[in-house]
């Protein structure tokens, strides 16, 4: 019987680290796309080697440790049988990276774009490339041989380096030379009378490489590069504050243990090895490639040629919030949603910066996780505090690689006099909340933000986000009391609306799962709908398919990980998993419950995975007004769940195809249709 199975059996579930590189393949797929314009197709393959440095980074070192993994999706795997399935579809990643980099550089020759080898240039070009090395490349190397009397060099974290082979009388010997990426470009423009003709960097080394051994032979040079452990601990040391332990962590993650190298796919095995063991690598942890580091492709994704590119989105600001509104009335009146990047970012940098000018404003709090480069919305807080406001900022140090900027950050606030509190030293704090107070007549009414994004410029304009802003007194006193307890002593407090990660959030959204049970079972028309980033939590997963088994219908778009298995008979047919990939990062949180006739809505920062579920601060804040949440249901979730032409459906292998369009089914692409309606979530759906 399907209600006497046991919904944490391992084959109810898909392996979470199986599921991140089927991501990584949705990634691939829109490089390989070629309706997309060529220079989105570079940043994909750009995009898909930054994440798959990330899990090399992150994730991998954790399967190396004898560490316990938990969950059933690492019920009954050997780590050494993961490891090898990894190793083999990494590899055939790899492969398809350089494959649809091969394609893609086709065509971008075609565009006027050429990346050309030394050899093929013409005898100018050679001439200047020859110069270009003796001026501005030669003094910055460092040929480090590799030999009895030279310890194998440290090779850090990322480089881009050149194993040389070479031979003299004596025999055969092997050298090392790191190429300068970070401090020149990886591909360099040479001089041409039409169009852009580049070479990479390596290339003019390899062709010059004899004038660092001079005195030696050159039998080959190959490029490669090593990726370390970046997965840092914090350890909290009673001689020394938080700040110094997090800056000492930092320090450590560029002498991690190596845990992958990638060659150059013509590199000897004999030079292969060599290196291979003296990193300590095993065969299953080296990866060829025809094109190493293809990350930085973002030099290339990022030239000035608009017409290679999608058309840039103009995003929409409502007329109530625009420069020049009397921003606080318009909140007092109603609540607001703004759906980034459609609509514009600058209206949350304007609230802010609007308090910081306001005669009225007593106070502002906000939550820092990742501020990015563009300082505007700290700057309006330093403001705040020269005219005298009181500013309290909770600062995530621990945001994994940001820390050192939110370090930066926080030096400078705390300088002017800002309280600077990093939040409870065993949470980190993820949640995205920002709450100024405002003195009106007599009495003090809070203005509340909150979002599933981060307070960032320049991701606010890459990262689809809700941002949603109310005056309502209520939700103001939850996040004023949520403010209290991360500044002052975290632990239980009661909160009107709010869901609390660690505290109730988990608990009450499978209490809302299972009321949703009870009350299909009751009246029928049982539904639930989400969208999330990450669906790996095993308990909420037993809760939805225990929501299946009842009949409820389930429908999932889940970004990235996803450990539930659609379609089981008798466990989760009346589950359909997608997942969008696009121009946009699909960043936002909604979670819908039919309720009955009575519907609920929360959104904000929380995915369904344990770490946001155990290890964090997270918050779900409800839509409390019935027309917005209809409106965000119609114009918004049920978009999401349509989309028919980036969307992938998860299959029950855990392998992703594309949603099947009938003959009479409208193409619906969701990105681009919010960014033609964007704005439509304004109105009730009566008025549209």
């Amino acid at each position: 019987m399907a209600d006497e199975a046991d919904l944490y059996d391992e084959k109810y579930y898909i392996n979470r680290e199986l599921s991140w590189l089927e991501f990584n393949r949705r990634c691939l797929q829109q490089a390989q796309d070629p309706t997309n314009p060529i220079l989105e197709r570079v940043k994909f393959i750009a995009i898909c080697c930054g994440n798959m440095d990330e899990f090399f980074m992150i994730r991998v070192p954790g399967l190396m440790s004898t560490v316990p993994l938990l969950g059933p999706d690492y019920l009954g795997i050997n780590r050494n049988v993961l490891l090898e399935s990894i190793s083999s579809t990494v590899q055939e990643l790899v492969s398809g990276y350089t494959e649809c980099w091969n394609e893609v550089k086709e065509e971008l020759e075609k565009a006027g774009i050429v990346i050309s080898k030394v050899e093929d240039l013409v005898t100018d070009q050679r001439a200047w490339v020859a110069w270009f090395y003796r001026e501005r490349i030669h003094p910055l190397l460092t040929p480090l041989a590799l030999d009895v009397s030279h310890p194998f060099p440290f090779i850090s974290n990322n480089s881009l380096n050149i194993a040389v082979k070479l031979s003299d009388q004596t025999g055969t010997h092997y050298a090392r030379v790191k190429v300068p990426a970070g401090v020149l470009p990886r591909f360099i423009e040479v001089p041409s009378s039409s169009g852009t003709k580049l070479v990479m960097l390596e290339d003019i080394i390899e062709n010059h490489i004899s004038a660092l051994f001079p005195d030696k032979e050159i039998e080959g040079a190959y490029t490669f590069r090593v990726t370390r452990n970046a997965d840092v601990k914090v350890t909290i040391d009673e001689a020394c504050d938080f700040m110094t332990s997090v800056e000492d962590a930092i320090e450590d993650r560029g002498i991690g243990f190596p845990v992958r190298m990638v060659v150059e796919s013509t590199m000897p095995d004999d030079t292969m090895r060599l290196f291979a063991k003296n990193l300590k690598l095993s065969d299953v942890q080296v990866y060829k490639s025809d094109f190493v580091m293809l990350v930085d492709l973002w030099q290339i994704a990022g030239m000035n040629y608009p017409k290679l590119k999608n058309k840039p989105l103009e995003p929409y600001t409502p007329p109530e919030l625009s420069e020049g509104c009397d921003i606080f009335a318009e909140i007092k009146k109603k609540d607001w949603i703004l759906f980034h990047p459609y609509e514009s970012f600058s209206t949350i940098v304007r609230f802010v910066s609007t308090a910081a000018e306001d005669p009225n404003v007593q106070s502002i709090k906000i939550c820092l996780y990742r501020i990015g480069k563009d300082p505007s919305l700290v700057r309006a807080l330093i403001r705040a505090r020269e005219n005298g406001k009181t500013v309290s900022v909770l600062m995530e140090l621990r945001a994994k690689f940001d820390e050192s900027n939110n370090i930066r950050w926080a030096r400078e606030l705390e300088k002017i006099g800002v309280h600077v509190v990093f939040g409870p030293l065993d949470l980190k704090v993820h949640s995205k909340l920002l709450q100024v107070v405002r003195l009106e007549g007599s009495k003090l009414v809070r203005y509340t933000h909150m979002s599933s994004g981060n307070y960032n410029t320049s991701t606010a304009k890459q990262y689809c986000d809700i941002s949603f802003l109310t005056a309502n007194p209520e939700m103001g006193e939850d996040v004023g009391e949520l403010f209290n307890a991360l500044t002052g002593f975290f632990g239980a407090r009661m909160y009107k609306h709010l869901l609390v990660a660690p505290l109730t959030l988990k608990s009450s959204l499978i209490a809302k799962i299972d009321r949703e049970i009870s009350v299909h079972k009751e009246k029928g028309g049982g539904y639930i709908a989400m969208k999330a980033n990450g669906l790996i939590d095993s308990d909420i997963i037993a809760s939805l398919y225990r929501a299946s088994i009842a009949g409820v219908k389930v429908d999932l778009n889940i970004r990235g990980l996803c450990c539930l298995r659609p379609g089981i008979p008798g466990v989760s047919e009346n589950i359909r998993v997608t997942s969008i990939v696009d121009a946009f990062l699909e960043h936002s949180r909604i979670y819908y419950f039919e309720n009955g006739g009575k519907p609920e809505m929360y959104m904000g920062s929380s995915d369904m995975m344990p770490r946001n579920l155990l290890a964090r601060v997270e918050v779900l804040f409800p839509v409390l007004d019935k027309g917005m949440l209809v409106s965000i249901r119609e114009n918004i979730l049920k978009i999401h769940l349509a989309d028919n032409v980036k969307a992938k459906v998860l299959m029950p292998d855990g392998s992703y195809v594309p949603v099947e369009r009938g003959p009479d089914d409208k193409k619906m692409r969701s990105q681009q249709w919010f960014a033609k309606h964007r704005g439509v979530w304004h109105g009730s759906v009566e008025d549209q």
